[in-house]
């Protein structure tokens, strides 16, 4: 699902105008961004939890060249699933 559908399914489930459903899901995606920048978790109950993880320096190739090159650290978003999200994902693959 890409986000045009993500916001054709949200107009259908809270019956709003794709225009504002287009807007609330720009806003809350925003909003979840800049927490996560500021280094906040973004907890939804249920769902899962938006985060950062420092990811450590190591070494890399150049897949071009085969050299070896040192990979800094760095700061990555993550996203760890909810209970209730690893739940129901997996009653889903038993059947």
């Amino acid at each position: 699902m890409n986000k045009a559908q993500l916001i054709e399914h949200l107009s259908l489930k809270t019956r709003l105008p794709k225009s504002q459903s287009e807007e609330v899901l720009n806003a809350t995606l925003e909003i979840i961004e800049a927490a996560v920048c500021q280094g906040e978790e973004v907890k939804l109950v249920g769902f899962g939890t938006f985060d950062q993880s420092l990811r450590k320096a190591r070494m890399g190739r150049n897949p071009k060249t085969g050299s070896s090159l040192m990979i800094p650290e760095c700061r990555v978003p993550r996203f760890r699933p909810g209970k209730d999200f690893k739940e129901r994902l997996e009653s889903r693959s038993k059947k």
